[in-house]
């Protein structure tokens, strides 16, 4: 009963531990700012609901965004939330860990890995030459396929990137 708080708290630390350190995300450029790496219509388009705009999850911490669906519970909305990782973080978030499943991804970047948790959902970690960075998408209705799918789409977005 206790196990999923302790997981979450994990996924936090691991969460922050990424945002800590520059980098640049998309291809070559500077990514400073996580919610100019995707746009509203992007996110929008992937989930199949309107989003608003980007939004800094930390107050003045730019290297974490959300993005949410309008109305609803704050815990069934559809929403995505991209960190800007470093590539230190993204090889320390593979360490294996009890009841967390790290499962890789080909075709994304130079390494990409989903890290699953029971009950607390997916989050795919992608690292391109020096940088790296988190996408995870959350929101009922959506499959655990439907979710990598979509983190997919998303950071084949952000790599498109100039």
């Amino acid at each position: 009963m206790h196990a999923k708080p302790s997981i979450a708290a994990i996924i936090g630390v691991i969460v922050i531990l990424g945002v800590s350190g520059s980098s640049s995300a998309g291809g070559g450029t500077p990514a400073n700012d996580a919610c100019s790496l995707l746009t509203q219509a992007q996110v929008s388009a992937v989930l199949g609901v309107a989003v608003g705009a980007g939004q800094r999850v930390v107050p003045n911490g730019p290297k974490m965004c959300g993005w949410s669906e309008a109305g609803g519970s704050t815990l069934t909305r559809k929403k995505v939330v991209f960190t800007i990782s470093n590539t230190n973080a993204f090889t320390r978030g593979k360490t294996p860990f009890t009841g967390i499943t790290k499962t890789p991804v080909s075709g994304i970047g130079d390494d990409a890995y989903y890290v699953t948790a029971s009950g607390l959902g997916t989050t795919l970690n992608v690292k391109k030459g020096n940088a790296a960075f988190s996408i995870s998408v959350h929101g009922s209705g959506f499959s655990v396929d439907q979710i990598k799918a979509m983190e997919k789409t998303l950071a084949q977005h952000v790599l498109a990137r100039p």
